[in-house]
């Protein structure tokens, strides 16, 4: 499709212990997964990451934060700022069962809205959300203004929220595993067990 996809791997991954994004599951690395998944509808594919070097085995296009320090809202700016397309789809690195067909629904689902953020559990997903690109120009304006929380920069833009209801088209049952994410490393044991079984 006419959007770009981009990954943020900007985390110091503190809690893992190690880069979450090279961790290995079923032999490929984290962030390969989420590249290949993506590639099945995404015309180009951009990663943020402060340590180009580490990633140069993926083959893709690489920038670097704009605002370094300031956190996950600074990766937003950067790759959409980076973007040709002006509808994106912005993922963590660190969920390994990311879904290209609700990935592209999102983004389908812009239309004139700055960004399309889905809710699973009560809990919303910034980070596995669809935004324009113009979008950049206010998480900029967040950065400097010193607020870093995603929430905040939400707050300011005209948002669609997509409840259980909405995302059961993109299969029942399958949400916790699409959004979920591995910050600890029982978390990422837990990843590999669903892997392995084919669930």
């Amino acid at each position: 499709m006419k959007a770009g996809a981009i990954i943020l791997s900007g985390g110091k991954s503190s809690r893992m212990g190690t880069n979450k994004a090279l961790l290995k599951i079923q032999e490929k690395t984290n962030i390969e997964r989420i590249r290949d998944e993506l590639k099945y509808v995404f015309d180009d594919i951009i990663l943020v990451t402060n340590d180009p070097e580490t990633y140069q085995f993926l083959n893709i296009k690489t920038v670097t934060d704009h605002f370094p320090g300031s956190g996950p809202l600074a990766g937003i700016h950067a790759g959409l700022e980076a973007s040709d397309y002006e509808e994106n789809f912005i993922v963590a690195c660190d969920m390994p069962f990311v879904s290209a067909e609700l990935a592209s629904g999102l983004v389908k689902a812009l239309k004139h809205h700055d960004a399309v953020v889905p809710v699973s559990g009560g809990r919303q997903h910034p980070l596995f959300a669809a935004y324009q690109k113009r979008v950049s120009r206010e998480a900029a304006a967040c950065i400097e203004e010193g607020t870093l929380r995603i929430r905040q920069l939400l707050e300011k833009l005209n948002v669609r929220y997509l409840d259980e209801t909405d995302l059961q088209v993109y299969g029942e049952g399958r949400m916790e595993r699409v959004f979920f994410n591995m910050n600890h490393p029982d978390e990422y044991e837990k990843a590999k067990q669903w892997a392995e079984s084919g669930e």
